[in-house]
């Protein structure tokens, strides 16, 4: 009989089976590092990377106890890892690279690093920490940070940028910056205002007005706006809505002192001078606007222009002492004083700059062309970009001559914009064109002349000459480098121009030019009778290093063939008389 087989008693346990996964090292990792066991939790935080591998937290938490036990290089090299190889989107590893590469003291890489994280981490979830981190390197390496831009304050830090560029008097740039901001943030009331002031100084009235309407349709009430719209009106000449939006303006009293600048500012320039003159009191009681010169001179416009002398003279006097290398206050001293007893005084500009023409004076006077601080000073180049575009045709030659000292590519943009105006004298943009080859602008040009877009190219502009021999060019070179310092733009171009009337005239019959120097001096006597400047052939001859006789020779073939002498005689009457007595 077979044995029954007994039933094994069943068997109960407490013992639950462990689930090994990157979850469980994870926590071991953490437990570890509580209890300050390192190489315990760096075991464990492997562990979790291995079993997930494609998990880039894993990684990171792996390679902040690496940094945190001194090991920067391998946690940089996981780090760049998860960059490369896992996901290239998680910008903080940047940050946390930064870190280990300022402790081990390569400082530019901690640099290439945090601003890398800045310019590309949208949340800004270290941005305070990296703030610091600029800081620290700014001065470990002796000077600012190459930032362009922080991704998660974009528009702030753009706006500033551009802000920066306004004071500097680069309107261009600032409006390119700006428009970008307005476009990608349509609710940044403060860029739209900028922007309306950055056209405005450039002189596009229509889009300034534009923006400033933008603004007051999303936000009514906005100051900023309101000032600058009447401003507009003003210049617009629009007496009733200038009237209206002065009640608004009159009845305003700002609380912050930006807002107090802004309308006092405003109110100045729209002659309401005492309310303006009770504005800049009230900030200089205060103290918020700190010792700024131009504050005192604010204040002392505004003294002046209601009959307050004493008050002007005091202001004035501390603009002086807060700039003591200007000469802007002191202009104005000497102007009180001079109209101090006469009943009618001249109107004076809130601009903390000198008046335009007096401008013009001193470039004239001075030896080395336009000073830095004029160059830099940003009211100086609006009233300069102003008068470009609304100025007489006299004015607007002054200004394309002092772009030439100036040379920056905010002029290069500007001249290359007035060129492609039609309604622009032809004369005005040849010299402007002249001006632009004078500061390296040496690519082919679009200008509109004589009605027509046309392409000038790199040489001379010489439309009726089929080609441009180097050895012309080389004579007006010499010609232009003898002149330089002594001669001003327009009476350099009227060189040119001399020297290619002349060319275009004798086509293709130009004669031998075997000296060179020759003609050079012929062009400068020329050049310099045509402007009524004392020359003779015998100072021309003698700068050259040629004879009298060569000067006389070339000038008289270069007048027979443009007929200069009837066409200076026509201008100036007594020019057909020359001083014959000094020349032979």
């Amino acid at each position: 009989m077979e044995k029954k087989k007994r039933a094994l008693p069943q068997t109960h346990t407490n013992v639950v089976p462990m689930k090994m996964d990157a979850t469980f090292f994870f926590e071991k990792a953490v437990q570890s590092m509580d209890r300050y066991h390192y190489d315990k939790a760096l075991k464990y935080f492997r562990r979790a990377a291995e079993y997930e591998p494609e998990n880039a937290v894993n990684h990171c938490n792996l390679a902040g106890l690496l940094s945190e036990m001194g090991n920067y290089e391998e946690s940089n090299r996981i780090l760049q890892h998860v960059l490369d190889q896992i996901d290239p989107a998680m910008t903080e590893c940047y940050f946390y690279m930064a870190n280990n590469f300022a402790n081990m003291e390569n400082y530019e890489s901690a640099e290439k690093a945090i601003v890398h994280y800045l310019e590309n981490d949208p949340t800004g979830q270290f941005l305070e920490e990296s703030e610091e981190m600029m800081e620290l390197l700014s001065f470990e390496l002796e000077r600012p940070a190459k930032l362009s831009t922080i991704k998660s304050r974009e528009g702030l830090f753009e706006h500033d940028r551009a802000r920066a560029l306004l004071e500097e008097g680069k309107f261009s740039e600032a409006v390119r910056i700006l428009e970008n901001i307005v476009k990608k943030h349509s609710d940044f009331m403060a860029a739209r205002n900028n922007l309306a002031l950055a056209y405005y100084y450039m002189g596009h009235f229509d889009k300034s007005v534009d923006m400033i309407k933008q603004v007051l349709e999303l936000e009514p009430g906005n100051l900023h706006a309101l000032c600058n719209l009447a401003i507009f009106y003003q210049h617009f000449g629009d007496k009733v809505a200038l009237g209206e939006l002065l009640e608004v303006l009159r009845k305003t009293y700002p609380f912050h002192q930006d807002h107090v600048f802004k309308l006092a500012t405003t109110m100045g320039i729209l002659s309401e001078h005492d309310k303006a003159y009770r504005l800049f009191k009230r900030l200089l009681k205060t103290g918020e606007a700190g010792l700024d010169p131009c504050l005192f001179h604010y204040t002392a416009v505004a003294a002046y222009n209601t009959g307050r002398y004493a008050e002007a003279e005091r202001q004035w006097r501390q603009a002086e002492k807060f700039d003591p290398t200007s000469e802007i206050p002191k202009f104005y001293l000497t102007l009180l004083n001079k109209y101090k007893q006469d009943k009618i005084k001249p109107n004076v500009s809130y601009h903390y700059h000198l008046p335009f023409e007096e401008q013009f004076r001193g470039i004239e006077r001075g030896e080395n062309g336009l000073p830095e601080h004029l160059k830099r000073d940003p009211l100086v180049r609006s009233s300069f970009f102003w008068a470009l575009r609304h100025g007489d045709g006299d004015t607007k030659l002054q200004v394309i001559q002092a772009f030439a000292l100036i040379g920056d590519d905010e002029v290069k943009d500007s001249l290359t914009q007035f060129i492609l105006e039609p309604g622009e004298d032809d004369y005005l943009k040849k010299v402007a064109i002249f001006v632009l080859r004078s500061i390296g602008v040496r690519e082919p040009l679009q200008a509109v002349l004589e009605g027509k877009e046309t392409t000038v190219a790199p040489s001379p502009f010489a439309p009726n000459l089929p080609v441009w021999d180097r050895k012309w060019q080389g004579i007006m070179e010499m010609a232009m480098r003898h002149m330089a310092r002594r001669y001003d733009m327009v009476q350099q171009y009227d060189l040119q121009t001399l020297w290619v009337e002349y060319l275009t005239r004798v086509f293709p019959n130009v004669p031998k030019m075997a000296k060179p120097e020759g003609w050079a001096a012929a062009l400068e006597y020329l050049t310099a009778k045509m402007h009524r400047r004392p020359i003779t052939y015998g100072d021309a001859a003698a700068r050259y290093g040629v004879s009298i006789a060569t000067v006389s020779k070339n000038a008289k073939t270069i007048d027979e063939a443009c007929g200069l002498r009837e066409k200076m005689a026509a201008i100036f009457s007594k020019f057909a008389e020359l001083d014959s007595s000094h020349e032979s």
